[in-house]
């Protein structure tokens, strides 16, 4: 044995492997958490086996013109509202709590950059969309969805909707205390669900409420993914376009505003 085989060879590790070390842990964590795994997993897969059974919504869809059965309107909201509950709702909460026990604090003060940080807590929310995605594909299967359209375009779609949402997600939770951050969140959530075209349509809420609620992230989402997998549209310009306005607005402000303490 030559000496020196074990010389300590103290430094950071290179940056590629830290962004991906960061990104398990807090893919574990999130995945680990009951509460997360009850906003994003279990929420999404109720509601849409409970509103794909009941004649509620297939009678709203028929009472806006629309066809199909009641799960081909769904799935595509409930998709947009998994979103939503992961990068905007479960990712604020988190990083709020974080942030009040010091734990970014620290963060910041490692090796790791802290916009290597934020690269893999938003690695980490796409990770987390896999399975939400694959989980209620599965389920909407089963119930008898007939999804059309391009895959590329559901793709961009999500991507820009993760982008608008976890932007907004770290700017609330960079600028406001744990607990308000909580309280704010889970309203957003409920709000939204009901107000954001994902479950009740779009067009049973009065014309200028109407107008208001289509420039929402939630409603950009759920109406471009219900334009491709329902319709068959081939690429909703008009909501992607809403969604990278709020992608640009809401990671930019959260990258100006956001207090690491």
């Amino acid at each position: 044995m030559s000496v020196g085989t074990y010389t300590p060879r103290p430094g950071a590790a290179p940056l590629p492997r830290m962004i991906a070390a960061q990104t398990a842990f807090e893919t574990k964590i999130m995945l680990r958490n009951g509460e997360q795994l009850l906003l994003t997993v279990i929420i999404p897969s109720l509601l849409l086996v409970l509103f794909s059974t009941v004649d509620v919504v297939t009678l709203s869809v028929e009472n806006t013109g629309g066809s199909g059965k009641a799960v081909d309107f769904l799935a595509p909201g409930i998709l947009a509202l998994a979103v939503m509950s992961t990068a905007f709702t479960g990712q604020a909460i988190a990083t709020g709590f974080e942030r009040r026990y010091g734990v970014l604090k620290r963060l910041g003060a490692s090796p790791i950059p802290r916009w290597a940080l934020m690269t893999a807590k938003t690695l980490s929310v796409l990770a987390t969309e896999v399975l939400q995605i694959a989980l209620l594909t599965v389920i909407a299967f089963a119930l008898g969805w007939s999804p059309h359209g391009n895959p590329l375009s559901v793709l961009l779609l999500l991507v820009l909707g993760t982008a608008a949402f976890s932007g907004l997600g770290l700017l609330m939770a960079g600028t406001l205390r744990a607990e308000a951050t909580l309280a704010a969140a889970n309203l957003v959530f409920l709000l939204l669900l009901v107000g954001g075209g994902v479950i009740v349509p779009l067009d049973t809420f009065p014309d200028g409420v109407q107008s208001v609620l289509a420039l929402l992230p939630i409603s950009a989402l759920s109406d471009g993914l219900r334009d491709v997998l329902q319709h068959g549209a081939a690429v909703p310009w008009g909501d992607l376009a809403i969604l990278a306005v709020w992608a640009v607005l809401g990671l930019g402000a959260a990258a100006r505003l956001f207090r690491w303490d």
